[in-house]
């Protein structure tokens, strides 16, 4: 069993940035994948990008690559998303997820946050 809570959304302007993050807990967490997906009004969960626990290695969809930044904090078993150079597109719900695999299909993912919104004004 693994929880995770979101936290950091809020209210961004447009070309400004924003740190979520996402606190794990739970036996064996080390052996999965944390990705990052948002979710906004009338679409399906999109897949942001992810990283493991045992190395640094992040993968970004192209959406957000050069803009957003996944790191994490072994200690704390906190996972961060960065978001730079936020844009209007990126406003939604943005959740956590686990999985024993960086799949990129928000369907096959069994552990969730509840999210956390974040709204971009112009």
């Amino acid at each position: 069993q693994v929880h995770l809570v979101e936290s950091g959304g809020g209210l961004v302007q447009t070309g400004g940035s924003l740190r979520l993050s996402c606190a794990a807990s739970g036996r064996g967490l080390s052996n999965y994948y944390i990705s990052w997906f948002r979710q906004a009004p009338g679409t399906e969960r999109e897949y942001v990008g992810h990283i493991t626990w045992g190395n640094e290695f992040a993968e970004y969809d192209p959406s957000v690559q050069g803009r957003f930044t996944i790191s994490k904090d072994n200690d704390k078993f906190t996972v961060f998303l960065q978001m730079n150079n936020v844009k209007p597109q990126d406003a939604a719900i943005y959740y956590c997820g686990a999985a024993l695999w960086p799949y990129k299909s928000a369907t096959i993912y069994k552990y969730w946050g509840l999210g956390t919104q974040v709204t971009v004004s112009s």
